[in-house]
């Protein structure tokens, strides 16, 4: 199975700009598509980012649109979440995901992704 690791979480001030990594090992060639999800305690896992590893499309939520920007190391099986311009509302626990196959056809349902990791604490306040 895969194994993702994310880092990069951290404490910052609002209008600042954090850039998370996950890294990726184990069988990435069955990946087709790479989510950012965010979850404060209380509240369902929500979808931010995804990125459609075949031709680096990529979706965000409206809520991030704009601020947050999802890419791909290829060479170094990492996806990352670049986070600018933070809000106290987008603090929340961050976990990347991979899927595969026709899940990918709806990237923002924590269900389509059968890979996770541990997550990381970002605070913006």
């Amino acid at each position: 199975g895969l194994q993702l690791v994310e880092s990069g979480g951290g404490s910052v001030q609002a209008g600042g700009s954090l850039r998370l990594s996950c890294a990726v090992s184990g069988y990435t060639s069955s990946t087709d598509c790479m989510g950012w999800f965010r979850q404060i305690p209380g509240k369902e896992r929500e979808g931010v980012a995804a990125l459609f590893t075949g031709g680096g499309t990529t979706d965000y939520s409206d809520s991030v649109k704009g601020r947050f920007s999802i890419s791909q190391d290829n060479a170094n099986n990492t996806v990352f979440l670049q986070m600018n311009n933070l809000k106290p509302e987008d603090s929340a626990m961050y976990y990347c995901a991979a899927g595969s196959g026709d899940n990918c056809y709806e990237p923002f349902r924590p269900r389509s992704y059968n890979s996770w990791g541990q997550g990381t604490q970002v605070t913006s306040q």
